[in-house]
């Protein structure tokens, strides 16, 4: 803490480190596809997953953010603890979501404008 004119100013740290520490709740991964730049997310509770990728505008230098929500098998799942993995395949564009509670897997991956997974196997 600090006085400046007159006043007490909190240093940032101080604030943030007296604030609650929380865990991250999504985790986030590229697909292994190397001419991809989609980026998949899972909540890592619920195994929602959803990914994004850059796109160009027509008529435009600016590019935009294109994001696909989740579609069939996508949404949320029975409360685990989700992960993400790919595979080392440099032409696979999809994704595994892993509960890495139960072991159960599902394979990931966009189709038309929605994130679809397949049902969870071991």
């Amino acid at each position: 803490m600090a006085k400046v004119s007159g006043r007490l100013v909190f240093a940032a740290g101080a604030i943030l480190g007296a604030l609650p520490a929380s865990a991250s709740n999504f985790e986030f991964l590229p697909a292994p596809e190397i001419t991809l730049n989609r980026v998949y997310r899972v909540d890592k509770t619920t195994g929602e997953v959803g990914a994004c990728q850059f796109g160009l505008k027509e008529d435009s230098k600016v590019g935009v953010t294109l994001c696909y929500g989740a579609g069939e098998g996508a949404g949320a799942q029975p409360p685990g603890a989700y992960s993400l993995v790919n595979t080392r395949h440099e032409k696979e564009g999809g994704v595994f979501r892993v509960n890495t509670r139960d072991g159960s897997m599902s394979i990931c991956y966009v189709i038309e404008d929605k994130v679809v997974c397949t049902p969870a196997a071991r």
